[in-house]
């Protein structure tokens, strides 16, 4: 019986372990660092909570990728994200955008 419970809790600190793992890719830190963190809204909002607000959403990926590209609020009323980010040219938005969705 101490066998299965130790089986289980070492699975779940696995689980846990890579869900904690989860890091911001390296465009994404060069890119956009500065303004937002995967799990704590800093000038615009968390990138979780980003996914959540487009999550069941058939298209959302080719939402956050035109939104990255143009700029702007998009409903967060946290400040105006300026066109492209810093500088992220059109492959590192569309990799960005599916990580974030992935979150």
């Amino acid at each position: 019986m101490k066998s299965i419970f130790a089986a289980v809790a070492v699975a779940g600190l696995m689980v846990a372990g890579n869900a904690m793992a989860t890091d911001m890719p390296a465009d994404g830190k060069a890119k956009c660092g500065a303004c937002h963190k995967i799990d704590t809204k800093l000038v615009g909002p968390a990138w979780k909570d980003v996914a959540a607000k487009y999550k069941g959403n058939k298209d959302a990926e080719a939402t956050l990728v035109a939104n990255i590209t143009k700029g702007g609020q998009f409903g967060w009323k946290m400040g105006q994200m300026p066109a492209k980010g810093m500088g992220a040219n059109e492959a590192q938005i569309k990799d960005l955008a599916k990580f974030i969705m992935t979150l």
